[in-house]
């Protein structure tokens, strides 16, 4: 493996592991400041909205800088500011630093990801689920962490110094194999901000489809497991685990996949199969049928998001971080209003017909995939 290569799963790594480590701790968060859940509901928005509105001029950032200064930018300006969120005085002050958190990490996906596509485009081959699978396994590694942490009975306070520490001088190791970008030259005074165009959108939409399923996923399947289903509420978390169980794994073999049957197929195939898993779960409701549903949908959803950002990357009119920057603002976008929108519809009529609603988003992806007929 390139020291190249090593160098951005690393990152990938750590943008899942501190992502998960202070999530780890919201319930204590909440103690400490006295809030319930629609406020720190407020507040994690707070987190999305920075990150929805740092990516579309994160490309813009990238030509002037290159992706590689500002992968290290984001980075550590996300380990650094983790450690202040029990200091925060007041309510509104804790909404200002997540929001700023979203900012550094909606720069950080960015960025991380063109790195992802120069690593692609030297060896000459798709990677980029591998990539991802690393920020499944920080995620996990994340929630490992935190639990061993709040075991030990440590502090939020030397829980989060902790991580931020080891993860700045991984960070400043690694940061000398990252790939060295040049900024483009300044020939032309580029607006900061560009509409994505037909293409852009198309890819897109179906990013924005399959994260607003993961988000589904990983909001409502538990409560889906405990209300709908009437598992036992010991079993009811076992949804998302196989969810992110098969997340995991379809990354890992996402690659292979991608070198053997190509973008589009696998595309179609993902989302079929996604599709297939939604319907298992939401037509039989006996917990271990879902629980089955959720596995399958979360095979199907691995390799989708990454194929869109290779795709992105590699397109050829465009700068690899500004077409990210593109989709990547559409796909998170998902992200942000999707849960929201279940549970509205859940509350109008169930939650078993708000995930039909995700459904007919699978199948919509895999139209789009299925219309894509030539390269970007």
């Amino acid at each position: 493996m390139s020291p190249s290569r090593l160098a951005v799963k690393i990152f990938f790594f750590l943008n899942g592991f501190v992502h998960a480590n202070y999530f780890s701790r919201l319930p204590r968060i909440q103690d400490q400041f006295g809030i319930d859940n629609g406020t720190i509901g407020m507040v994690l928005l707070s987190s999305s909205v920075g990150a929805l509105l740092a990516m579309p001029f994160t490309g813009w950032l990238i030509i002037r800088n290159g992706s590689r200064r500002i992968t290290i930018l984001g980075t550590f300006f996300y380990c650094l500011l983790i450690p202040f969120i029990p200091w925060m005085p007041t309510l509104p002050a804790l909404v200002i630093l997540f929001f700023t958190l979203g900012v550094s990490s909606g720069m950080l996906d960015v960025a991380m990801n063109s790195q992802a596509v120069m690593v692609e485009k030297q060896i000459q081959k798709p990677i980029m689920t591998s990539f991802h699978a690393l920020f499944s396994i920080g995620m996990a590694a994340g929630a490992f962490a935190g639990s061993f942490f709040t075991k030990l009975g440590m502090t939020i306070f030397t829980h989060f110094f902790t991580v931020s520490v080891l993860s700045l001088i991984t960070t400043f190791v690694a940061r000398y194999y990252l790939i060295h970008d040049k900024p483009a030259k300044k020939e032309t005074d580029e607006p900061a901000f560009r509409l994505p165009n037909a293409t852009m959108v198309s890819i897109g939409v179906i990013a924005f489809c399959s994260m607003l399923g993961e988000g589904a996923m990983a909001d409502w399947s538990t409560n889906y497991m405990e209300n709908v289903a009437h598992a036992e509420k010991a079993l009811a978390p076992i949804g998302l685990s196989a969810f992110a169980l098969a997340m995991t794994l379809g990354r890992f073999l996402g690659d292979t996949a991608r070198i053997k049957f190509g973008d589009r197929n696998l595309m179609v195939a993902c989302g079929l199969v996604a599709t297939f898993g939604i319907s298992i779960a939401i037509a039989f409701t006996h917990p271990f049928a879902v629980i089955a549903g959720l596995f399958v949908v979360g095979i199907g959803l691995s390799a989708i998001v990454p194929i869109c950002y290779s795709l992105a990357g590699h397109t050829k009119d465009l700068p690899p971080g500004v077409g990210l920057a593109m989709v990547t603002t559409v796909g998170y976008s998902g992200f942000l209003f999707g849960p929201p929108i279940i549970g509205f519809i859940a509350q109008w009529q169930s939650l078993r017909v708000a995930l039909g609603l995700v459904a007919f988003l699978f199948v919509v992806m895999t139209a789009l995939g299925w219309v894509r007929k030539q390269p970007v």
